[in-house]
């Protein structure tokens, strides 16, 4: 969450009034992320996520970000639901952008994240996927392995200039990916951004899962290689097994994975620690100084995908 658009109080009073939510108390920026403009928004009916959709998100995409929502809600999976106007439509415009208000969902999301966290998360990614899978739409991935090159290829050279050697160590990586990325493995909605940020406990049971703005068709695996980068390391080097182990074997109790996914899960780990690599590479190089967004580092993941690099099989993740 970021954000970028500033909404004067008048377009906003303006904008709440085509809900039926009551008038206008508190709206606060909320500075975390580096997609969207959030505001933390109070009515006098209750508290409410107001975005604005910028930057990479395409307004084609929206319904299926909104209908996704406002199906896996229906389905008890503790997602945030998007709030109808008096007209009917929960997409409308503010500021000359696309916007909606969705639900409040209560908890918080984990800084210091234990094994519990992990299987926790674990249920949750594998009870998402079995419960999308009769969603009546679909999305590609706009960030999956086709479109790293492009990515990379707008950012190399500049690349050097955070880290010197970068630029050629990811090209060599990127050939290695592309080389060994496996084919036909099980589909269906994922997450594809379901870091620690995104997902909200109380006590150790998820109470929240947001920010579906990267939700897309694609290997559902993939989705388990995204959360092992992101919640299994201990700061950015060292990769913490008993988490795996607890996050892999929540989700398999639920959905249980095919031997071509375990076997393949070194090269989706290598995948998405490169995917958010390059992400946080191109906006570390390209966001502006003045925008309220709190910038990622992308060195981060260059110390994950040398883990993954030197990981001969799916046991040393935890795996049986």
């Amino acid at each position: 969450m970021a954000v970028y658009t500033e909404v004067s109080d008048e377009e906003l009073v303006a904008f709440v009034g085509e809900y039926d939510i009551g008038e206008v108390v508190t709206c606060k920026g909320i500075a975390e992320g580096v997609e969207n403009s959030n505001y933390l928004l109070g009515t006098t009916s209750g508290t409410f996520i107001l975005t604005l959709f910028e930057r990479r998100v395409r307004r084609d995409d929206l319904p299926f970000f909104l209908g996704l929502m406002e199906h896996l809600a229906g389905k008890g999976i503790p997602s945030p639901t998007p709030l109808k106007g008096r007209d009917g439509n929960a997409l409308r415009q503010l500021c000359a952008r696309p916007a909606a208000i969705v639900t409040f969902l209560e908890g918080m999301w984990p800084r210091r994240i234990r094994p519990e966290h992990c299987a926790g998360v674990g249920d949750a990614l594998a009870r998402f996927h079995v419960a999308a899978a009769d969603f009546g739409m679909n999305r590609r991935n706009s960030l999956s392995v086709g479109d790293w090159r492009p990515l990379l290829e707008s950012c190399a050279n500049r690349a050097d200039d955070v880290k010197p050697g970068l630029a050629s160590e990811l090209w060599r990586e990127l050939d290695h990916i592309e080389t060994h990325w496996p084919a036909l493995l099980p589909g269906g909605v994922i997450h594809g951004d379901l870091f620690p940020d995104n997902v909200f406990f109380r006590a150790d049971r998820v109470s929240g899962m947001i920010d579906f703005y990267f939700a897309c068709d694609d290997v559902l695996a993939y989705d388990l290689a995204v959360c092992l980068n992101a919640w299994c390391f201990e700061g950015h080097k060292t990769f913490n097994v008993t988490k795996a182990r607890r996050l892999l074997g929540a989700y398999r109790n639920v959905r249980e994975l095919t031997p071509d996914e375990m076997s393949n899960l070194v090269v989706l780990a290598r995948g998405a620690a490169m995917r958010f690599l390059l992400t946080r590479l191109y906006d570390w190089l390209n966001t502006p100084p003045e925008a309220m967004v709190t910038r990622k580092d992308p060195l981060e993941f260059i110390e994950k995908l040398r883990f993954h690099q030197r990981i001969k099989g799916p046991g040393e993740y935890g795996l049986d």
